[in-house]
């Protein structure tokens, strides 16, 4: 059975730091690349980064690009999201999610596996 669960989030103020963790089991982690997207209220889910599944290539969005770092540790079949510098504009429910993709695609379609989410609140 395949799951991928997140932790980290949390209450933090403007400017402070957050670090995501998601857990995967159930498939092999070393073979997919992962990614992290977040939906704020009333607001459509987007894509935040993502990382290949040899840790080579990763990606993120304008918007985080400079604050967030993605990356992975395949020995704890875990991807991790260091979110630094945060404003209040990234309150949102944060996703971690896998694919058999090689690149680190931002298109959610392509992504079969999603997890539960953590709730990032940041606060002014």
């Amino acid at each position: 059975q395949v799951r991928l669960v997140e932790s980290g989030g949390g209450l933090v103020q403007a400017r402070g730091s957050l670090r995501l963790s998601c857990a995967a089991s159930g498939f092999a982690f070393n073979r997919w690349t992962m990614g992290w997207f977040r939906q704020a209220p009333g607001k459509e889910r987007e894509f935040v980064a993502a990382i290949n599944w040899s840790g080579s290539t990763a990606s993120s969005a304008d918007a985080v690009n400079g604050r967030f770092t993605i990356s992975r540790d395949d020995a704890r079949s875990t991807v991790y999201l260091q979110m630094n510098s945060l404003k209040p504009e990234d309150t949102a429910v944060y996703y971690c999610a896998a694919t058999r993709l090689r690149p680190p695609t931002p298109e959610m379609r392509w992504y079969d596996y999603w997890g539960q989410g953590t709730q990032v609140t940041v606060s002014s």
